[in-house]
Parts: C-alpha cells; sequence; structure tokens
C-alpha cells in the first residue's frame, strides 16, 4: 500500500514539475521572443536584391511584385482604379493615344510623347500585376515591347524632345522605373542590357548637355534611384561613376534652411535625393539634408493635418492657412518618397507620414467611384468647383473641381499612389527575416531563414480597427525573425503568440521584433490602442486637429454634386481623343449643402480622453471613403463663428485666432474620418 501511494506522489510530482516546465517555457517563449530593435545592416539578405557594396546596405529590401497579395478594402481600391479612370485612361486621354504617339515610334518622334505615357504606366502596370490581370499586362506590355525594342543604336529611347539644344530626360526617367517593375515581375533579360545601354548613353553625355531643363533638373534623383538598382543587379562599377555625375547635376536638395524651388510636387519627390545619393557616399550630412528638407517645409507650410502642406502649385510667403491645397501628384510622390525612405533608413516616421497621407489625404482627391479627380485638395475645403480662386490660390484657372481632365499631370500620376503603396506593405530584412511595416489586410509569400517558404495572411480593418492579425502558413518549422512596426502615435501597443501576451514595452515609434521557430498556424496578434487626441497648431492661429490612432477627423458637411460634361468644363477637348465618349467621366462642382464654420467647444465636450468614437457596421462593399460608408464617427460640441465665411477667392477664409469669442448657440456636430470627405474642416478654431 505505501508502494503504491509512494508511487502515486512521485507521479504527481513528475507531473507538475512538467506542467510548472511548460508553464515556465511558454512564459519564458512569451517573453523572450519579442524584443524591441531595428534589423541589422551587417548582414544581405539571401534571398531578395540587396544594395552591393560600396552602397550602404538597406535597412528594409522591396519584395518582388506579385509577393503580396493585397486583400480587404485595399484590394476594393485597386479594383475601383481598374475600373476607374486608372483603367480606362488609355481609351480617353490624349495623351495616352496609340496613333501617332511618340513613345511608340521606332525613331522617338510623334505628335504627342512627353511624360503622361509613363507617368500613368507606373501605376497601371504595377496594378496590373498586383491583380494578375492579363488583359491589363497585355496592354502594359505593348508600350514596353515598343520602348524596348525601338532603342536607338546609341543607346537613347523614347521621345525626341530637345529643350534649348539640350535632351530632356525627365520622361525617360518614369519610364526606367516602368521597366524595373516590369523586370521585377516579368524576368525579361531584355531590360538590363536596355538599360545598362542607355545608361551608357549618359555617362558620355557632357555635363552641359545633362539635366538642364526645369524638370529634369529637380528630379535627377529618379535617375539616380534607376542606377543604384541596375548596379545592385550587375555589379557595373561605371554606374557608380554615372551617379556621382547625376547628383553633381541635379539642383542642390542640401542647402540649409532653402529649397531649390518651392513646387510642390518636386519638394514631395525631391528632397528625398541627398538619401538616395546617402546610400553611396555613406556622408551622414547627405541623410540629415533630407530630413532637414522634410522639417523646413512642414515647419512653414505644413502646419496642417493630412501628412503634406499648402502650395497649390508652389508653396508661397505667407500663404499658410489650412485652406491652402497640394496636388495629387504631390501626395503621391509623398507616399512614395516615405516608402523608399522607409527602406534606406527603417525609421518608422517614414511610415506614419506615408499612413497620414495615404488615409487622411489622398482619398479626398478622387470621387467614389474613381471616375473622377482634382487637381488640387486642401485640409479646410467648403467649395470644390471649376472657378478660378486665384490669388488664394496660386494657380489661375479651374483647378479645384472633380474632373477627369482638369490637369495634364495629376490624370496621369495619381495611378502609383495605391499601387505603390500596396506593394510596401511587407518588406524582408538582411537578417533573412520579415517586416510588416504599413498595415493592411494581405497575404505575403516570401523566403525567409535558411531556404524556407512561407505565407502570412494578414487580417485586419485597419485604420479603422485597433487589431492586426497574422497567420503563418509553412510546410515545415523555421527560424527567422519577424518585424512589427510600431506606430509613432500608439501607447501601451501589445503582441500575443499563440494567445500568450508578451510582457515586453513596445515603445512608440519602434519594431517589435519575434525572433522564434514557426509552425505551420503560428497566430500573432498585434494590438495598436487608439485614442483620441488633440493636436495644437500654434503656428496657425492656435486651430486644432482631431485625431484617432493614424486617423484625422473632418467636420461631416452635407456635400451637393452637380454634375457637368467634363470634356466642355475645365480644359476643353484637347484633352480628350477624338472619339471619346466624355459623357461616362462627368465632372462635379461640389458645394456644402449645410453649414461648415464652426468651431470646437472644448470646455462642452469635456476631456478629450473621454471623447466617444462610435463604431458602425463594416460597410457592405469595403469601402469605407464616404461620409455614408465611414465605420466610425466621433461627436462633439461645438459653435458657429458668423464671421468665419467663404472669402473674397471662393475660398474657406483664413482661420480666425483662437480662442474666438462667439455669442452662438451650442451644438452637437459630428466628425468623420478626413479621408472619406470631399468637402471638409479638418483644422478647427476653438471657441470660447
Amino acid at each position: 500500500m505505501n508502494k503504491y501511494i509512494k508511487f502515486i506522489w512521485v507521479g504527481f510530482v513528475l507531473a507538475a514539475v512538467c506542467v510548472l516546465g511548460i508553464g515556465w517555457q511558454s512564459s519564458k517563449e512569451s517573453v523572450e521572443v519579442v524584443s524591441v530593435k531595428m534589423p541589422p545592416v551587417t548582414t544581405v539578405n539571401s534571398f531578395y536584391v540587396s544594395n552591393r557594396a560600396p552602397l550602404k546596405p538597406l535597412r528594409f529590401i522591396k519584395l518582388p511584385i506579385g509577393s503580396i497579395e493585397p486583400t480587404g478594402w485595399v484590394k476594393k481600391y485597386l479594383n475601383l482604379m481598374k475600373n476607374g479612370l486608372t483603367g480606362h485612361l488609355g481609351e480617353i486621354s490624349a495623351w495616352l493615344e496609340k496613333k501617332d504617339n511618340a513613345w511608340l515610334s521606332k525613331d522617338g518622334k510623334g505628335s504627342h510623347g512627353w511624360e503622361e505615357v509613363p507617368y500613368w504606366l507606373k501605376g497601371y502596370g504595377d496594378m496590373a500585376y498586383l491583380l494578375k490581370d492579363s488583359s491589363m499586362i497585355a496592354e502594359t506590355k505593348i508600350w514596353i515591347d515598343a520602348v524596348l525594342e525601338n532603342q536607338q543604336p546609341n543607346g537613347y529611347f523614347g521621345p525626341i524632345n530637345i529643350q534649348n539644344g539640350k535632351p530632356d530626360l525627365w520622361a525617360n526617367m518614369l519610364m526606367l522605373w516602368c521597366m524595373q517593375s516590369y523586370y521585377d515581375y516579368s524576368k525579361d533579360n531584355r531590360v538590363m542590357p536596355f538599360m545598362s545601354k542607355y545608361f551608357q548613353w549618359e555617362l558620355n553625355l557632357p555635363d552641359s548637355m545633362f539635366l538642364k531643363d526645369y524638370w529634369e533638373n529637380s528630379r535627377g534623383g529618379d535617375n539616380l534611384y534607376s542606377v543604384y538598382w541596375l548596379y545592385n543587379r550587375t555589379g557595373d562599377t561605371s554606374l557608380l561613376r554615372l551617379a556621382k555625375k547625376i547628383h553633381k547635376n541635379t539642383a542642390d536638395w542640401e542647402q540649409a534652411n532653402k529649397l531649390p524651388n518651392w513646387h510642390n510636387v518636386n519638394i514631395a519627390q525631391c528632397f528625398r535625393e541627398p538619401a538616395t545619393y546617402y546610400l553611396q557616399t555613406g556622408d551622414s550630412s547627405d541623410l540629415k539634408a533630407t530630413y532637414n528638407d522634410f522639417h523646413l517645409v512642414r515647419d512653414i507650410y505644413g502646419q496642417v493635418p493630412g501628412g503634406m502642406f499648402g502650395a497649390d502649385e508652389n508653396a508661397r510667403e505667407g500663404y499658410v492657412d489650412p485652406h491652402q491645397a497640394v496636388e495629387t501628384c504631390g501626395m503621391v510622390e509623398q507616399m512614395a518618397s516615405d516608402e523608399m525612405l522607409l527602406r534606406f533608413t527603417g525609421d518608422p516616421l517614414w511610415a506614419d507620414n506615408c499612413e497620414d497621407v495615404a488615409f487622411n489625404t489622398f482619398p479626398a482627391a478622387v470621387m467614389p467611384d474613381f471616375k473622377s479627380l482634382r487637381y488640387l485638395t486642401a485640409p479646410n475645403m467648403v467649395v470644390s468647383d471649376n472657378k478660378n480662386h486665384s490669388p488664394g490660390i496660386e494657380n489661375s484657372g479651374p483647378f479645384l473641381m472633380m474632373n477627369p481632365f482638369s490637369s495634364r499631370c495629376c490624370q496621369h500620376n495619381h495611378s502609383q499612389g495605391w499601387p505603390y503603396y500596396a506593394e510596401n506593405l511587407w518588406m524582408a530584412t538582411p537578417d533573412n527575416g520579415l517586416a510588416a511595416v504599413l498595415y493592411n489586410a494581405c497575404n505575403v509569400t516570401a523566403m525567409v531563414g535558411k531556404g524556407t517558404q512561407v505565407t502570412f495572411e494578414e487580417e485586419t480593418k485597419y485604420p479603422f480597427e485597433e487589431n492586426v492579425s497574422f497567420t503563418i502558413k509553412l510546410r515545415n518549422k523555421a527560424s527567422f525573425p519577424l518585424y512589427l512596426r510600431i506606430p509613432g502615435w500608439c501607447k501601451n501597443a501589445s503582441i500575443s503568440i499563440n494567445g500568450k501576451k508578451s510582457l515586453i514595452d513596445l515603445r512608440p515609434g519602434a519594431y517589435g521584433c519575434i525572433d522564434r521557430q514557426w509552425r505551420n498556424g503560428d497566430k500573432v496578434i498585434l494590438r495598436l490602442p487608439m485614442k483620441v487626441t488633440l493636436r495644437t497648431w500654434a503656428k496657425n492661429k492656435n486651430s486644432v486637429s482631431v485625431n484617432y490612432g493614424p486617423l484625422t477627423f473632418s467636420l461631416k458637411i452635407n456635400e451637393r454634386f452637380v454634375k457637368e460634361d467634363s470634356r466642355a468644363s475645365a480644359i476643353g477637348d484637347s484633352h480628350w481623343q477624338p472619339n471619346a465618349d466624355a459623357s461616362k467621366w462627368p465632372a462635379y462642382n461640389i458645394y456644402a449643402a449645410s453649414p461648415w464654420n464652426y468651431g470646437l467647444d472644448l470646455t462642452a465636450s469635456g476631456d478629450v480622453s473621454d471623447w466617444k468614437v462610435v463604431h458602425k457596421r463594416w460597410p457592405a462593399d469595403s469601402f469605407p471613403f464616404t461620409p455614408d460608408n465611414v465605420p466610425l464617427y466621433i461627436k462633439v460640441k461645438a459653435k458657429q463663428i458668423p464671421n468665419w465665411t467663404i472669402d473674397a477667392n471662393g475660398l474657406c477664409a483664413v482661420l480666425p485666432e483662437s480662442p474666438v469669442s462667439v455669442k452662438t448657440k451650442e451644438e452637437e456636430v459630428t466628425l468623420i474620418p478626413m479621408g472619406a470627405t470631399r468637402l471638409r474642416i479638418s483644422s478647427f478654431p476653438i471657441v470660447k
């Protein structure tokens, strides 16, 4: 009997030890596998093209197109683009007409041919690859094949544009990006010899003839990036000499507290050039110059929500109010710059800014059906019509209305915005891991560790919810690191692995790294708690913006749409192909059908931390960027400001200085995410 009891007791002790051991191991795993660190720069990814010495190593490496399959609302957006203006622009735009197009000719001559084709093709082609759309891929290949096949014996390609006796190379820079995406997708062995011949032609071109026109001189950084792309694949050291030549002949974006010009698209696109050149020099002053440019323009003209700045063609001294606008071109170029700089530096600042523009500013620049867009969009915008609002905005003309053709650039360049964003949701890391850097629903398939293919299924409705879920699929166990970005706005972020919460402090503006042996079906949940906060814009009349996580909120204004004949309005027939049916692509004037001149009553609204965010059902069509569809809103107390009206230029008048003394009655108003509004007040006065 005693032996039996002893046996039971020993068994109990052993079982307890096992249970405690398993629990200790699980607890240890849930704590120790998560750390806060950046990907290393001392190694090179084994599977994806990284920077080749002597270029500085990248913190993150772009995955090949097709590695990331967008789902959720991003896929919905891409399909709207496909069925809307982006997908059909080749049928209606005069500059994309194939007849007599210089991009399709053997001698580079034709009645039309400049930036429009490659501007559009950059996004259209990448969208085709992302959606795996065979007809779009075939259309893309028509243009790509023509450019490849018609390269001249000396290496030059594309339209022959001579400015003041010198070749204009700006449009060619864009087409080089199209070629890189095409090679990424197809591995067509014609692409690299084609680029090599062209870069040899550039290297032989005298400096006196090189990058002298305004656009190419400002935007030489785009050429520089393509040179490094080819160098990393060929190792041809002559390309490093060309890189130095490009930098020397490009406008100087490294001047202290000064920019070479204040054109909004140039700023958003070109401020990245010093950081690009830093990859070759390793000189920290080059990298610092890019940061300086970013902060300089935002300190003066970017005291507004939405990630951009006021420059409704060019930023002008004294024109800093949130009714100043920015081009749609500027938005997508800023997003592209943010994505590139994130790869160069790993700094989460760039991901935060990319999301700010993508979620709050860019969606409002297009109609929900993606069949028209506007040239200029502002944080405070209560009229969107075909009137001339100059000099309130710098551009003279009808540039505030929603129109398929209110300009030549944005109607084509808009196409890169969402495809580039989708391609950069995930990146590879130098230590053969993966990083989720921009959060959205998607599936990513990539090589990791010692050569294992894995798929992560990312499920989320971010930025409209706090949780991001990752489920791994793989055949055999594999060890590799997974990096998760913690946004700069997020406090108390947490990570759980298979239901066990990590105890590590995940500070804002960092990366949580899970370095472990992964098994099929492992599940990670990242929680990014969102709270309502106010940001005060002291340099812009002490106005405030209302934020909830990465979202900024605007006043919900009833919008009255007045349809117009887009062929007759704004620009006229010169932008349309002769037989295009403009009735399928209407233009719209948009007017406020409810009061907009409210200041927030912060005393009556109570502590901002107590403001309630009301969540609605997710829209059935998965498109959250309309006032009716948006899945969350906030109710706050406000009062009208009677003398804050439409100004003499037809714009929302300059903000009154806060606090504003008023005697109007207190009202409850609704705030909705800024990106869902075509008319909006996003910078609010405060009333007392």
